[in-house]
């Protein structure tokens, strides 16, 4: 019996493949590319964050053999720290303000919120600042004391950071070139900064406040 035509012309244009042919890999080339380059990407930045942090490190490291020189310096010489009679201390209530008699406060009633440690560009509550300095922390107050000055200041803010043990930067105008250190009930004048006193009187004040002292 004779073959349908259809069949046979069905089967005439049915393309053999070659034996030598192969099949195309549509992107797999690329993609092996790809990813050797996202793999050298994630080890650049993984490279650099490691620098990153090992540096950060190492500033602190330095930072803090740095202040601990200075502090033992200061401690060689007379201090020249004040004590203030102590205000008390005790919560405000929400809402509530206080006056205290000097305009650098180092005890009193305060806000139930305290400032963190850290450096600030713009003055902070009064109110907030002395729980802070109940916690422990040390509150310097600046005005114009020059850009030097405030890079050592941020420097040791950036090591003693803790929340009740921290250093408090904030500006206060009228102060000049002069910068006043303070924790709970003491007090640091110093006309121009020096950073052997200023480093003996963070070091011997830093972490003693009366609400928790770690130190």
């Amino acid at each position: 019996m004779p073959r349908s035509k259809s069949r046979s012309k069905s089967r005439s244009k049915k393309r053999l493949k070659p034996s030598g042919e192969r099949a195309i890999s549509w992107g797999g080339a690329y993609s092996d590319k790809k990813r050797r380059r996202d793999y050298a990407i994630a080890g650049i930045v993984l490279l650099a964050v490691t620098a990153g942090v090992a540096f950060t490190w190492w500033r602190s490291i330095a930072a803090e053999r740095e202040f601990l020189a200075f502090a033992a310096e200061g401690e060689a010489t007379p201090s020249r720290a004040q004590t203030v009679p102590s205000l008390g201390g005790g919560h405000l209530q929400p809402g509530q303000s206080h006056f205290y008699p000097d305009q650098i406060p180092t005890s009193g009633p305060h806000d139930r919120v305290w400032t963190r440690p850290g450096v600030y560009d713009r003055p902070q509550r009064p109110t907030q600042l002395v729980h802070a300095l109940e916690h422990g922390n040390i509150v310097i107050y600046y005005d114009q004391a020059g850009a030097e000055v405030l890079q050592t200041l941020g420097a040791w803010a950036d090591v003693y950071d803790g929340k009740w043990d921290g250093i408090v930067v904030t500006p206060m105008a009228g102060l000049g070139q002069s910068v006043v250190l303070t924790a709970w009930a003491r007090r640091l004048d110093l006309d121009r900064f020096d950073p052997a006193p200023a480093a003996a009187f963070i070091d011997g004040y830093r972490g003693r406040g009366p609400e928790n002292p770690v130190r």
